[in-house]
């Protein structure tokens, strides 16, 4: 659970720096990108590097598994770039 909130606080970061005003198809596309990658990198080091309940593991179901993770890791991402786009409206203005 710890590496889902380092993507969740990730997203909101990239979402609050993102350039631009309002362009949520340029912050979808570039957020599929970026928590693509770092979905790849945490599953990589949650299943491997640091095993034992630092994430939520879906290793049991194989290689299924690991492509629900990664997507699980886009998704949580890419909803942080969202809560991050609309705390930078409500700061800037």
């Amino acid at each position: 659970m710890l590496l889902e909130l380092l993507n969740l606080i990730l997203g909101i970061a990239f979402g609050f720096f993102h350039k631009g005003k309002e362009d949520y198809y340029s912050l979808l596309k570039n957020g599929v990108i970026v928590g693509l990658i770092l979905g790849i990198i945490f599953v990589l080091a949650a299943e491997y590097y640091i095993p034992g309940g630092i994430s939520i593991n879906f290793g049991a179901l194989g290689a299924p598994g690991i492509f629900l993770e990664i997507f699980m890791f886009v998704v949580i991402f890419i909803l942080g770039a969202f809560i991050g786009d609309k705390v930078e409206q409500i700061v800037r203005k």
